[in-house]
Order: structure tokens, then C-alpha cells, then sequence
């Protein structure tokens, strides 16, 4: 299995505290049935102001803890990217990594409120060549009022993830029933640890996967964490995977139907702003 969301690196946000529960995170990782993590540390101005150079310069080195402690794990890297005003610059400069150097990189929207541009910036991103992965849409505080916004941004183009440990009950129930509903919907792509601690935030990939597989088949569910994150580890074009059952779509139609809901949700986010 391969965990695309990890925060495994030793003190550069707020997953692993140290080298030592780093490396005993990465050995937890390996007894599960991880075989390769991408290290996705926050960057998040103002808070944690990681970018691509600092994030690769501890990847490196934690590489080299891995190889002296003997464990058996592959690491890449990439960022758990938060909403800025000039993301797709820098992506275009590459300050902000993408997953493995690839088009596609994790974009993690605001957890309480909902952003007055969010359809809009996941557009922006799309018309420039990058794949948003959406993190735990699932968690969102705000996901009662903006299911739709996730739906049609994934018709649009950009791929969703579920946190495994949203389907075990860790996040509690009402989580647990948004992430039944979007993979009996089929409209999820890849699981995810999104690991932090060695607690209630460990990582396990192999739990998640394995309740996905009682609602959607275990083909599918091995889609979620090999195929779709193996593709994404290699760049591969957005359709080289199988799509979601719920996301079967003509690949030559994605660029209007994109348009088709940026212009819908606009009206709607509009709306919703005036609400919050």
C-alpha cells in the first residue's frame, strides 16, 4: 500500500514530535502493509511556513535515520497545501511540491468555514495543469451545507480523499456517515492515514481499506491505496486509473463540464457566503 498523506517528518509541523516517534511511526507504517509514504508536512503561512526546498532537505535526512534503524520504507514528498491567494504560482515555481514532483498535489480547504472561492480556486488550479487531491472533505465542519461543491469540483477533474480512519469510526460518527456516503456514491479516489502521532492518529492504511471494501468490492478498494496513488506517483494522466464509479466520464468532455460547474457553484457559493 502507498499513504499519499503523511506527517511523519520529525518537528517541522505538527505530526511527528520527534526522531523517535518518527521512527517508530515509519515502523507502525511497515507492520500495516505500507510500503512507500509520501512526507506531507503543512504549509500553512503564518503557521507553518514550510516550502518544497526545506521539506526535501528533511526527507533526505530522515532517509538516512530510516536506512541506519533498518526500516523498510520508501519515502517521496509533497505538501498538505492549505488555500493561498497565489497557490498556482507557486506551484508554477515550485516553492509549493507537489506529490513526487508530479501534476498532482494535496489541497487541504479550510476545516470550519467554508472559503467564498473555493470552486474557483480548484478551477484555477485545473486550468493550469495541476490535479487537486482534496483531503478529508469528509471532516469538514462545513461539508452539511457544501456536499455539492465536492461532487462537482471531482466531475470537474480534481480526485478526493477519505482518511482511513474516517471509516473506522476514529473521527466519530458523523464523519463516519459523510465517508460511507461519498464511497456509496463512488466519488472517492484515494485513502489516506493522514497520520500525526502514534495515538489516535497512527498510521494505518490497511483498516480503512479494508471497510472500503465491504461497500465497494475489494478491487476497488485496493484502487484507493495501489493503483490511483501508484499513478499519481508516476505522473500518470488522470484516466490511466479506472475513475470512481460514480466519476465514469468521458475524458474528452472534462474541460466543459469543469466550466459547467465552476459557473453553477458560483451562484451558490455566493450564496452561502452571505450566510456565514
Amino acid at each position: 500500500m502507498i499513504d499519499l498523506h503523511c506527517h511523519l517528518l520529525p518537528g517541522i509541523d505538527d505530526g511527528a514530535s520527534d526522531l523517535d516517534t518518527a521512527l517508530e511511526m515509519a515502523r507502525v507504517a511497515v507492520g500495516d502493509g505500507i510500503t512507500q509514504v509520501a512526507c506531507t508536512p503543512h504549509i500553512y503561512p503564518g503557521v507553518y511556513e514550510n516550502d518544497a526546498q526545506g521539506i526535501r532537505r528533511a526527507v533526505t535526512r530522515f532517509r538516512e535515520r530510516l536506512a541506519e534503524a533498518g526500516i523498510p520504507l520508501r519515502l517521496t514528498f509533497g505538501a498538505d497545501t492549505h488555500l493561498v491567494p497565489d497557490l498556482v504560482e507557486g506551484l508554477r515555481a515550485g516553492r509549493i511540491p507537489t506529490l513526487n514532483g508530479s501534476r498532482y498535489f494535496l489541497f487541504e480547504p479550510p476545516h470550519h468555514v467554508a472559503p467564498p472561492r473555493f470552486a474557483e480556486s480548484v478551477f484555477n488550479v485545473l486550468a493550469a495543469g495541476y490535479v487537486p487531491l482534496i483531503t478529508h472533505p469528509e471532516r469538514l465542519r462545513w461539508i452539511e451545507d457544501h456536499y455539492e461543491l465536492f461532487i462537482h469540483a471531482a466531475r470537474g477533474g480534481a480526485w478526493l480523499q477519505l482518511t482511513a480512519g474516517s471509516l473506522t469510526g476514529r473521527f466519530g460518527r458523523r464523519v463516519r456517515r459523510w465517508s460511507e456516503r461519498m464511497l456509496d456514491e463512488g466519488v472517492v479516489h484515494v485513502l489516506a492515514t493522514d497520520a500525526h502521532n502514534l495515538g489516535n492518529r497512527a498510521p494505518l492504511l490497511a483498516e480503512g481499506r479494508d471497510a472500503a471494501a465491504e461497500r465497494v468490492g475489494e478491487e476497488e478498494a485496493l484502487r484507493m491505496v495501489v493503483g490511483r496513488p501508484g499513478a499519481i506517483l508516476e505522473d500518470a494522466p488522470p484516466d490511466a486509473v479506472p475513475f470512481p464509479e460514480g466519476l465514469v466520464q468521458d475524458s474528452s468532455a472534462t474541460a466543459a463540464r469543469a466550466g459547467g460547474w465552476l459557473r453553477r457553484l458560483f451562484g451558490r457559493e455566493q450564496g452561502s457566503a452571505n450566510r456565514l
